[in-house]
C-alpha cells in the first residue's frame, strides 16, 4: 500500500509477462528510449550524456519480447535532446550490440538552426543514412524540419524522396510523423490539408515502391491511417505509429492490418508481445484483454502536449527498475506535472506493467517524499 495524493492505493498487480519468442502474425518495433548518465550535464541545450550499458540494457529487454528495436527516433528523443554527436554513437552502439532486428531513425538534425536549401536536407540525409547502413541496420527516413521549412510544395518532396530512395541500399521505411509530435513538422508532404498531404506521400510511395518496405504513420487518427492502408501498393507495409488505436490497428479488419512502430511499445513490450502472441494463434479475445487496459495507460503517456510522452515512458522505466533513476537528456524529467505521474503509476499497475510491485512503491514513494 502507498499513500498517493488521491488517497491510499494498493497494487492491483504482480507484473507476470515474462519474455519470450517474437512474435510471428505481426512486424513489430518498438521506438527505444535512451537512459541519462545521471551525473552527466543533461540541461537544456547541452549535449547529451548517456548511460551507454543502461541504453542497450534496456534493448535486450526489448528483444528478449521479441521486438525489433526502431533506435534513434523521437522516442530516444531526436531534436529534444539528443544531439547528432551522440544519435551516431547510438545507432552504432546498438548495431554492434545486436541480438535481434533494429533500424535507425536518419534525419537532417545535424543541420544548424536556421534556414537551408532543398540540396542541404538531400546532403544531411544521406550522411545519417551511410552512418546506419555501415552498422547494417534498415534505414527509417524520417520527416525533417529542414525540410518542412525548406520546401516550396509537394515538387521539392518528390525530389528529396525519390533522390534518397535511389541511394539505399535495402528497402526503408517512411516516416509521416504530425504536428501533434513536432509542431515544426506541420505542413510535411507540401500541405496543411491533410487530404492533399496523403495524396502526394501517396504518390512518393507508388513511383518508388520497390525502394520501400513500409511506412509509418503517426497521425493518431486510425481512420486516415486504415485509409491510406488500403491503398499502399503491394508489398509495402503500414507500420501503425498511432499510439492511441493500435490494438484494432493491428488487429486489422478482412482487408488487411498494421504491422507496427510505436513508442508506447517501449514502455507496454512485455504486455503487448504476450498480447500479439495470442494473436497469433487467433485468440483475439485474450489479444484484446491484455491490450485494453495499455490503451489508458498510453492516452495519458500521450496526451497534451504528446511531444512530451518521453517523460512518461523513462518515468515508467525507472518504476518497473530497467534503469536506476528518473532523468533524462536535455532535462526532461520535468516535462510533466506530479499528478500525471501519479496516474501514470496506477495506470501501469491496472496494465500489469511493474513487474516488481515493492520496488514500484519503494520509488513512488520516494518521488513522491521529494517532490510534495
Amino acid at each position: 500500500m502507498i499513500e498517493l495524493p488521491s488517497g491510499p492505493y494498493t497494487l492491483q498487480s504482480s507484473g507476470g509477462y515474462r519474455p519470450g519468442p517474437a512474435p510471428t502474425s505481426r512486424k513489430l518495433f518498438a521506438a527505444a528510449h535512451v537512459v541519462a548518465d545521471p551525473l552527466g550535464d543533461n540541461t537544456p541545450g547541452s549535449p547529451a550524456a548517456v548511460d551507454w550499458d543502461a541504453t542497450l540494457a534496456y534493448r535486450y529487454h526489448l528483444w528478449s519480447h521479441g521486438f525489433g528495436i526502431a533506435e534513434a527516433m523521437d522516442t530516444a528523443q531526436r531534436g529534444m535532446g539528443l544531439d547528432w554527436a551522440a544519435t551516431q554513437e547510438l545507432i552504432r552502439r546498438t548495431g554492434s550490440a545486436a541480438a535481434g532486428p533494429f533500424a535507425c531513425g536518419a534525419g537532417t538534425d545535424q543541420l544548424a538552426p536556421g534556414p537551408h536549401t532543398v540540396d542541404d536536407v538531400i546532403a544531411a540525409y544521406l550522411e545519417q543514412i551511410a552512418v546506419i547502413e555501415e552498422t547494417g541496420g534498415q534505414v527509417i527516413l524520417m520527416a525533417s524540419r529542414a525540410l518542412a521549412a525548406a520546401a516550396a510544395g509537394p515538387e521539392d518532396y518528390h525530389r528529396v524522396y525519390g533522390h534518397l530512395l535511389s541511394q539505399t541500399s535495402q528497402p526503408v521505411i517512411l516516416h509521416w510523423l504530425g504536428p501533434m509530435f513536432d509542431p515544426a513538422l506541420a505542413g510535411y508532404w507540401g500541405s496543411a490539408d491533410l487530404d492533399v498531404a496523403t495524396d502526394v506521400f501517396l504518390e512518393i510511395i507508388k513511383s518508388n515502391s520497390s525502394s520501400v518496405d513500409g511506412v509509418k504513420i503517426s497521425l493518431l487518427d486510425a481512420g486516415r491511417e486504415i485509409a491510406m492502408r488500403r491503398k499502399l501498393p503491394a508489398g509495402v507495409r503500414c507500420y501503425t505509429g498511432d499510439d492511441f488505436h493500435y490494438p484494432e490497428l493491428i488487429q486489422g479488419d478482412s482487408e488487411g492490418y498494421s504491422d507496427a512502430l510505436l513508442g508506447i511499445f517501449d514502455a507496454i513490450a512485455p504486455a503487448a508481445a504476450a498480447a500479439v502472441r495470442a494473436l497469433d494463434t487467433g485468440d483475439v479475445a485474450t489479444y484484446n484483454s491484455i491490450l485494453a487496459p495499455t490503451v489508458a495507460l498510453s492516452r495519458h503517456i500521450f496526451g497534451t502536449p504528446t511531444y512530451y510522452y518521453k517523460t512518461g515512458i523513462v518515468f515508467l522505466a525507472w518504476l518497473a527498475g530497467h534503469q536506476s533513476h528518473f532523468r533524462m537528456v536535455g532535462g526532461l524529467e520535468s516535462a510533466r506535472s506530479v499528478p500525471h505521474l501519479v496516474s501514470l503509476f496506477t495506470l501501469a499497475d491496472a496494465a500489469g506493467l511493474l513487474p516488481d510491485p515493492d520496488l514500484a512503491v519503494a520509488r513512488m514513494r520516494a518521488f513522491l517524499e521529494v517532490s510534495t
